[in-house]
């Protein structure tokens, strides 16, 4: 909730409310074409980025209807009649409407995680031709065994197959040097995200339910009227007191840890590489990759996108997914 906010969510008959944006719908596209042809190595992280990218637009389309349920308690509580009511359930409704604020954050924030997933996914695109040709060469070399054994074909093949071996060798290691650390930084955003999602809106359901509790509901008789409503004073300060609890809300988990900035630019351990002038090129992403080094969730979240490992042509295209 941000200072100075309205303390109604009364519809203002404003013709771009949220309640009239529809929600984005997933059509067959040119990324789903690429989805499809995406290297073996890579497929199943694809498919799982591609279903993160569904229930990222499922969380927004959650956070537009709660946003408008908001409204359409507040309006219905003033239709009633009922002063009390009118007035408990307008400051519901921006209670809602915050919890929905939240909602939206959340999504973004998963966007985050998946963005640092798609790294991972892209060297392993990057890995997959080093593999193929490795094997392409190891075919050859068996085939020429079995029908032209005395072959001078087989000597060039065989040095070959060992530059291709030591190539694959170098681009596993930097595989899963780049997969275990992109993972934990995923997850260091996700479950951080999840945490703060989970925390304000038990923060915003508290404050709810001091608000349900100024609702005097004792039963009258007919021909009675019932007493003014003395609390709105006391409604309002639950408003500012949950303001005033999400502006000082902070990560109550601890960091993990990440022994990442050990790694060279070229995706090897700094100790074994040295300097990073003399060190091998990397052998994934298309050029030289320098990991980010891990932040904290709330240094995350104030960054706006990861640094991504990036390669060339196809794999700029594999960012847009």
């Amino acid at each position: 909730m941000t200072r100075n906010r309205s303390l109604s969510v009364r519809s203002k008959k404003s013709h771009d409310s949220p309640a009239e944006k529809s929600a984005p719908k997933h059509r067959f596209t040119m990324a789903s074409l690429r989805g499809m042809q995406q290297p073996e190595l890579s497929k199943k992280l694809f498919k799982i980025i591609k279903s993160e990218n569904h229930a990222i637009g499922a969380y927004e389309s959650a956070s537009r209807e709660r946003i408008s349920i908001a409204s359409q308690i507040s309006d219905w509580g003033e239709a009633t009649g009922d002063d009390s009511i009118s007035d408990i359930s307008d400051k519901i409704g921006v209670l809602l409407s915050e919890i929905g604020e939240q909602e939206d954050l959340f999504a973004q924030n998963l966007e985050d995680y998946r963005s640092v997933l798609k790294q991972i996914r892209n060297t392993e695109s990057s890995v997959q031709p080093s593999r193929d040709n490795k094997a392409k060469i190891t075919d050859e070399i068996q085939r020429l065994k079995y029908k032209e054994p005395q072959s001078t074909k087989l000597v060039q093949l065989e040095q070959e197959l060992v530059r291709a071996e030591a190539q694959n060798l170098v681009a596993e290691a930097q595989l899963t040097n780049i997969t275990r650390q992109k993972l934990k930084e995923a997850y260091d955003l996700h479950s951080a995200a999840v945490i703060e999602r989970a925390e304000k809106q038990i923060l915003l359901a508290r404050h709810m339910r001091r608000l349900v509790q100024l609702l005097d509901d004792t039963p009258v008789v007919p021909g009675d009227v019932r007493p003014a409503f003395e609390h709105s004073a006391q409604a309002r300060q639950v408003l500012n007191d949950a303001e005033e609890d999400l502006r000082e809300w902070q990560p109550s988990f601890d960091p993990i840890a990440s022994s990442a900035t050990e790694m060279g630019s070229n995706l090897m351990p700094a100790s074994v590489t040295g300097d990073s002038s003399t060190a091998e090129p990397s052998l994934v992403g298309g050029e030289d990759m320098a990991p980010a080094q891990l932040e904290s969730p709330q240094e995350k979240r104030e960054i706006s996108g990861s640094t991504a490992v990036q390669g060339e042509g196809y794999q700029q295209q594999q960012q847009q997914l």
